[in-house]
């Protein structure tokens, strides 16, 4: 069994990728069809300011601390090679970082720059809109299952 400060940074791992988690299942279950559900307009302006707001340290650092940890995690994997979990750990790893934190590098924050050079009440951004709704929701919906997995991954290295 997984034990000491091994076993303080999977537990920590299970909770980092967990609350992230939930924070896109969130989004992908009532926040993204709440805000398509308003006019373009006003839909563009709540969604451009929700990525100005995720940018601030609280959920950057469970998100980007999320990564640290399951990059860490991963190493000392490696180098310890433990008997038990081993598997586990390291496909927890892989499913946030590649799953989750590269997703979201590669699709969902492309995305939300072009979202943020629109001004919201033109013609243009009412075009995109749709496109981006469905585009972001999709990808998002991969980055939460990939941190649920994550999550559930590290559980399964701990028992």
């Amino acid at each position: 069994m997984i034990d000491g400060p091994y076993f303080v940074l999977t537990v920590l791992g299970v909770l980092g990728t967990g609350l992230v988690a939930g924070v896109f299942c969130g989004f992908s279950t009532f926040v993204m069809r709440g805000i398509a559900a308003l006019p373009p307009a006003q839909g563009v302006a709540a969604m451009q300011s929700i990525n100005v707001a995720a940018l601030r340290p609280g959920f950057m650092l469970v998100f980007v601390g999320s990564a640290v940890l399951c990059a860490v995690l991963a190493v000392v994997t490696f180098v310890l090679w433990p008997d038990e979990g081993t598997v586990e750990l390291l496909l927890g790893s892989v499913l946030y970082l590649f799953g989750c934190f590269g997703v979201t590098v590669v699709a969902n924050v492309p995305r939300n720059d072009a979202l943020a050079k629109l001004d919201a009440g033109t013609p243009e951004a009412a075009a995109y809109w749709p496109t981006y709704v469905s585009e972001w929701s999709t990808w998002n919906h991969v980055r939460g299952i990939a941190s649920a997995a994550a999550a559930i991954s590290y559980i399964l290295a701990l028992t």
